[in-house]
């Protein structure tokens, strides 16, 4: 499985014939390693529709054919304009191609009325990824620890979302094989030093800390 880190929450993430785009903030990035244009997915997830995560998820569907997967109230608004759309609710499951999509419980507003952010925690090809969109640190994930999780994505950029001491205790709770931080450093209110929280990782769990820079990858 390729994990490519393209900035803020955006990942790309493929493995066989299936890529699977998290948060397509490209576009307006400042940051971002590549171009809108340069990404193929054949599934994008929408964690919540703040710009800067639903971004250009909707032009990219239409240029792919892409399926989106969001929350109910958010997955309406991008069937105004796109048919290929998997709606579902906090709690649900789809299954998929490749596996399952599950939504989970996120703690962020959702930037549309009525919906709910997510998190996702998605079966690709029998490897679990914990995808927490934007949120702040709950009880809930220590649900996560029984799906025996292999990489959780998780924000540390605080303000917005949790911080690197409430993502550490998180990644307490949840106990995967390996943890990426994201949306931090991407404007200066969520400036934050991913090392030190990937130092705390392995001085206070098992779990291994990978810090991507927009652009690198990593297979694992």
């Amino acid at each position: 499985m390729k994990i490519k880190f393209i900035g803020h929450a955006c990942f790309l993430i493929e493995e066989g014939e299936y890529s699977l785009l998290f948060d397509p903030f490209i576009s307006d990035n400042p940051l971002a390693a590549v171009k809108e244009s340069e990404v193929n997915p054949t599934h994008i997830f929408v964690s919540h529709y703040h710009g800067d995560h639903k971004g250009d998820a909707l032009d990219i569907a239409k240029r792919t054919n892409a399926t989106i997967f969001s929350t109910n109230e958010i997955g309406a608004e991008f069937r105004k304009s796109h048919n290929n759309v998997m709606a579902g609710h906090i709690g649900g499951k789809a299954k998929t191609e490749f596996g399952s999509v599950k939504f989970f419980q996120a703690f962020h507003g959702s930037g549309i009325e009525g919906g709910h952010a997510c998190g996702f925690v998605v079966d690709f090809m029998g490897k679990k990824i914990y995808h927490a969109g934007d949120t702040s640190l709950t009880k809930d994930m220590e649900l996560l620890k029984s799906y025996n999780i292999h990489v959780a994505l998780l924000p540390i950029g605080d303000f917005y979302t949790m911080g690197p001491e409430d993502a550490l205790e998180a990644v307490k709770m949840i106990k995967p094989k390996y943890v990426i931080p994201m949306h931090y450093n991407t404007f200066p209110v969520i400036k934050q030093d991913p090392e030190v929280f990937a130092k705390a990782v392995k001085e206070e769990t098992f779990t291994r800390a990978i810090v991507l820079n927009p652009g690198d990858q990593v297979e694992i």
